[in-house]
């Protein structure tokens, strides 16, 4: 198997045998064990630069109180492919990761877990590779079709892809686009919807990955780039 610090020798077409490989890895159980604390992971890049922002912000749960956090800004040569971003992404993460004094019991992702045509999105990578429980949070439609999303927050549509339902269409703020739900490794995504409505807050987008966002423009502005906006 090959590790994430050696993604960037990958070529495309080996990173897909590689997601083919690790998506039989993937475990969709449910969650063995109470959350008590949450993390929220981002990543941030301009499209031709190789320079990668990562953070990871650990908070409370349900409470939402951040306990800790984390970033690093590292270098990805892999190319950007479109159903491949993982490969860019999840070096620097697992950086990050490694070096948190306080594992969060679960991951929450910007991004899609099994919402992925091979159902192999960043919050799944991420979780095989790490053996962690995570879920992914989008915020834009990568695969699957739905009915007309919800208008009240809290309420879901499934979202369906070849017959399967791969994750769901959560209202999480009136008058505002949904988020798309899906389990990544360790929960289901009866869990992973579960979470995300306990994570809901004044915004669209959930606490974990919100926290995350902001801490990593932090880390953008302080090496003098601009911030990105949810």
């Amino acid at each position: 198997m090959v590790a994430p610090d050696q993604y960037d020798t990958l070529t495309p077409t080996e990173a897909i045998a590689l997601q083919q490989e690790l998506r039989h890895q993937v475990q969709l159980t449910p969650l063995e064990h109470p959350i008590r604390t949450i993390g929220g992971a981002d990543i941030s890049f301009n499209k031709h630069s190789e320079t990668v922002y990562a953070g990871i912000v650990v908070l409370s749960f349900p409470d939402m109180k951040v306990l800790h956090r984390e970033s690093i800004v590292g270098k990805a040569t892999f190319p950007y492919v479109p159903g491949l971003l993982s490969f860019r992404e999840i070096p620097t993460l697992m950086q990050v990761w490694n070096q948190l004094e306080q594992k969060p019991d679960v991951l929450m992702l910007d991004g899609h877990g099994q919402a992925h045509p091979r159902r192999l999105g960043i919050a799944s990578h991420f979780g095989a590779v790490a053996g962690i429980p995570t879920l992914g949070c989008g915020k834009s439609l990568l695969v699957g079709k739905h009915d007309a999303p919800p208008q009240t927050p809290g309420d879901a549509v499934p979202l369906i892809h070849k017959d399967e339902t791969i994750g769901a269409v959560l209202c999480t703020k009136a008058k505002c686009n949904p988020v798309y739900v899906s389990a990544g490794h360790l929960m289901t995504l009866r869990n992973a919807v579960a979470i995300v409505r306990k994570c809901m807050g004044k915004y669209r987008i959930p606490e974990p990955t919100r926290r995350a966002h902001e801490w990593v423009n932090e880390v953008r502005l302080a090496h003098g780039e601009s911030k990105v906006p949810e």
